[in-house]
Formats: structure tokens, C-alpha cells, sequence
């Protein structure tokens, strides 16, 4: 059965010479130039040439070798950081025919997010990266496809059964909105924020008995990767665990239509949560794509408060 392709640069069906970004379900408005050329295919040898009976089989050997790994692949039991197990069933996607329009087929020059400089994240829908600072890891075995990053390990939710994890990083494309204010967007998103990490999870259970009040830590403009941004930051109570803190910290994306991107953070609170400095130790290490000297302006002349 044919499966949607994950999130990814691919050829654009409409203009093969640039890359489209796919989210999954949708093409996006984001392109970009390919990194790499695309290399040519294979052509098919004609009925005179020699050997034309071998290189079937090869195909046909090769075709059933991938088609076993596959297989293996959609069912690996993965154990998660603490030793325990998750059962995580992986299958790997079938592509599109490079004809179909509807979605897209693999581009050989799409680098994975994980790839390059081990000491950031790269972002590539939004043209930024971030800083993966001591104590932090790339996402791993996470439903959310928009995590960049999390602390190491999880532990047992507190409130309904699952795991859960001290710290995490989110970052969105806005797209269901016209705004494009970056405050309006930060007080518009904290609440949702919120929900989504002390509320209710993908699954609609209550990890942490839900939010039982919250208050203003503190709010203000920013700048991100040379753009002017605005963050709000609130400190939750939970009916169960030690509450946490949660901001949302919005601003326009450097490439493409320049979209807005929302950044959210989630810290647990109490001795075994990640160190709130490190929301304004990642905010400031936040650079565009490309940008290796650190000449976007990040934090230079625009702050959070004090």
C-alpha cells in the first residue's frame, strides 16, 4: 500500500530546476535552489545491445533486496534512553511516481536536518539552526515531527501512563494566519503552548493532570537570526509533577516568503529540569542557514530582559 513520503526537500513538480518543500500532506511555498545536481538516470539498454538478459535479473535481484529490507525495517523495536522499550513500528514510505503531482519523489541534494556541524540542529524548512547546547540531544523516538531538540532520557509521566521528557524545543512555520506581528503571534501562541506541553499530549491523554494556573515570567522583543522577534515566557502549575516553564518565541524567517516561524520551549521545573538560562542561551544561538561567522545580529542590540 502506497504511503505519503515524510516532510522533505524534493523536486518541484511544477518546475523541476528548484526544490519544493513538502510537509507531509501538502506542498509548501518554500523553494530553494539544489544543492547538488541531479544526477541523470540510468538509460535502458536497447533490444540489440548485449547482456540485456543479465541486467534484468541484476534489476529484478536488486528490486527483491530492497523490498526484504523494507520488510526488516517496518518492524524494529526500538528501547528508549532509559533502557526500557518503545514500541516504535517504522515503515519506510513507498515514493511517488516522479510523475504524479500530487506528491513528491525523492531529490538526491536534500541534506537530513542532522547533518553537518554536530554542535547545531539545522532547520531547514525555516533557514535557521540552533545551537545544541550540553545537556541536549537530537529527537529521538518523538511523535511531533517539528522537535528540534529535547533533553537526553525520559521518565514516567506523573500524571496519566506515558513517557515524558524534562525539556523541549519546537519550531512551526505559521501558516494558519495572516498575522505576521511577531508579538501578536507570541501572546497569540503561549497558550497553546502551554496546552500542548502540560495539558494535553498528541494522544489526548493528561500527562501532568492537566494546568491548573499560570503566571507572566516575563515578555519582550528579541532578536533572532539578525530579525526582530518578541518571546513570552509563563511559568506553569500542574495538577500533578512540578509544573513547568513554557515560552513562545516568535519572528520571520529569513528564506523564501519569509514566513513567521514560532519557536515554543518547554522546561520542566524543579531539580531535574534543564537550566532556564538555556531558553536565552538557545534563543541567542539561533542563526540563518549559511550564516558560520555569526554575522546575524543575534542578540546583540536586542535582548530579553533582565
Amino acid at each position: 500500500m502506497s504511503m505519503t513520503p515524510p516532510p522533505g526537500w524534493y523536486r518541484d513538480p511544477s518546475y523541476p530546476l528548484v526544490e519544493r518543500w513538502w510537509d507531509g500532506a501538502a506542498w509548501t511555498d518554500h523553494r530553494r535552489q539544489p544543492e547538488v545536481p541531479q544526477q541523470p538516470l540510468a538509460q535502458p539498454e536497447s533490444p540489440g545491445d548485449g547482456g540485456s538478459g543479465r541486467a534484468k535479473a541484476v534489476a529484478l535481484v536488486t528490486a527483491a533486496v530492497v523490498l526484504v529490507a523494507a520488510i526488516v525495517t517496518g518492524a524494529v523495536l526500538l528501547r528508549d534512553d532509559d533502557g526500557g522499550e518503545e514500541a516504535a513500528a517504522q515503515t519506510t514510505p513507498a515514493v511517488a511516481s516522479p510523475t504524479d503531482t500530487g506528491s513528491p519523489s525523492p531529490s538526491p541534494s536534500g541534506p537530513s536536518p542532522s547533518a553537518g556541524d554536530p554542535s547545531v540542529v539545522v532547520d531547514e524548512l525555516n533557514g535557521i539552526t540552533f545551537p545544541l547546547l550540553d545537556g541536549w540531544e537530537r529527537p529521538k523516538y518523538v511523535s511531533d515531527h517539528d522537535t528540534v531538540m529535547t533533553t537526553p532520557g525520559t521518565y514516567d509521566c506523573p500524571g496519566d501512563p506515558g513517557l515524558c521528557r524534562h525539556g523541549r524545543v519546537v519550531s512551526r512555520t505559521v501558516t494558519a494566519t495572516e498575522e505576521t506581528s511577531p508579538k501578536a503571534l507570541a501572546e497569540g501562541d503561549i497558550e497553546d503552548a502551554a496546552d500542548s506541553a502540560y495539558e494535553h499530549d498528541l494522544l489526548d491523554s493528561r500527562p501532568f493532570r492537566g494546568i491548573t494556573s499560570h503566571r507572566l515570567v516575563k515578555a519582550g522583543s528579541v532578536a533572532v537570526a539578525g530579525r526582530a522577534g518578541y518571546f513570552v515566557r509563563w511559568k506553569v502549575k500542574t495538577g500533578v509533577g512540578p509544573g513547568g516553564y513554557v515560552e513562545s518565541l516568535a519572528f520571520p524567517s529569513s528564506v523564501g516568503s519569509e514566513s513567521p516561524v514560532i519557536v515554543r520551549f518547554a522546561f520542566d521545573a524543579g531539580a531535574d529540569g534543564p537550566p532556564l538560562s538555556d531558553m536565552d542561551r538557545i534563543t541567542n544561538g539561533i542563526r540563518s542557514v549559511g550564516d558560520k561567522d555569526g554575522d546575524s545580529g543575534v542578540g546583540s542590540s536586542i535582548g530579553p530582559p533582565k
